[in-house]
């Protein structure tokens, strides 16, 4: 039987922390299907399909790892992929709360779709894409956090905050 998973999230953008959870589970599933949520009530620095073609960019390595999008309801888009799991990455324990209370409803609207939760690797544990876009944003280093090809897409799209002291 084929374990098909799916690993929704913003990506706004795509972080190592990330790439560590896509790495690893791409060895637990026979397919996983990184998803990104279309939520047209936040304000995303990159849109839908850049986020897709960032994703695409780094996960080429993997080939049994797929990029997509998705709105509404993540069971139904589940349903429509015909996956069975779902994976989530659990940095602190407020993610787990979170986390918690979304496999619950997700159990009651889908009792046969599982959440699997992947505990952060401890060098990514404090990584999060608002963070990245903050620090950024004011002239502090992200590298080693995302992507190189990421590195320089933020560059290219956020002016950066340098304090020059004469």
């Amino acid at each position: 039987m084929c374990v098909i998973a799916i690993y929704p999230g913003s990506f706004d953008p795509i972080t190592n922390g990330h790439l560590d959870l896509i790495q690893r589970g791409s060895r637990l599933f026979d397919r996983l299907v990184v998803s990104i949520l279309r939520n047209e009530t936040k304000e995303p620095l990159f849109s839908v399909e850049e986020r897709i073609e960032m994703l695409r960019e780094v996960l080429c390595v993997y080939p049994n790892v797929e990029v997509d999008s998705f709105g509404g309801l993540l069971v139904d888009h589940a349903a429509a992929r015909s996956a069975t799991v779902l994976l989530r990455g659990i940095r602190a324990i407020s993610d787990y709360e979170y986390e918690l209370q979304m496999a619950l409803m997700n159990r009651r609207l889908q009792p046969g779709l599982e959440t699997v939760f992947m505990m952060a690797n401890e060098i990514y544990s404090f990584i999060s894409s608002r963070l990245v876009k903050e620090v950024f944003s004011l002239g502090g280093s992200i590298t080693g956090l995302v992507p190189p090809s990421v590195e320089e897409r933020l560059q290219r799209r956020l002016p950066k905050i340098h304090n020059k002291e004469a």
